[in-house]
């Protein structure tokens, strides 16, 4: 439970601009790892110069941390809202499990960035979402997508 009072505390200010932090993130993931990008193919052709501010992407963002912050808050009790997600994830979005790490390594830099989350808030978020991916890429395995 202290790793998420640890994120929680830090929290706030993503809640009050899910649409900013996500396209804060969204933006600097596929700047720090341009293969995300095509991922997502209504952003794949967006120039790298002209990803900040994109409201498409600002929008996308703020889903993608709504979610995290559900799963947060739920405390590691978070299989109700996971399954959905790791499904869609496997079978629309072809995501893999490498690409959770990946944002939850952006997230923590934007997080202590703007939000305050220190050293141990970092750590803490990383310890949480080892075992959200974790859970994620056994869902993976139960819908026989090899993430």
């Amino acid at each position: 439970m202290a790793d998420f009072d640890a994120v929680l505390k830090c929290w706030g200010p993503v809640e009050a601009d899910y649409s900013g932090f996500g396209g804060l993130v969204l933006t600097r993931l596929f700047i720090e790892h341009p293969e995300t990008q095509e991922l997502f193919p209504r952003f794949a052709n967006i120039a790298q110069a002209d990803l900040a501010g994109t409201a498409a992407i600002n929008a996308h963002g703020a889903i993608v941390l709504e979610k995290l912050g559900q799963l947060l808050k739920a405390r590691g009790n978070h299989s109700d809202i996971l399954k959905p997600l790791a499904n869609t994830h496997a079978k629309k979005h072809k995501i893999t499990l490498k690409n959770f790490k990946l944002i939850t390594e952006v997230l923590a830099k934007i997080m202590a960035d703007k939000a305050g989350l220190d050293a141990a808030g970092q750590q803490a978020l990383r310890n949480i979402m080892t075992t959200v991916t974790a859970d994620i890429g056994a869902e993976y395995k139960v819908l026989g997508f090899d993430g």
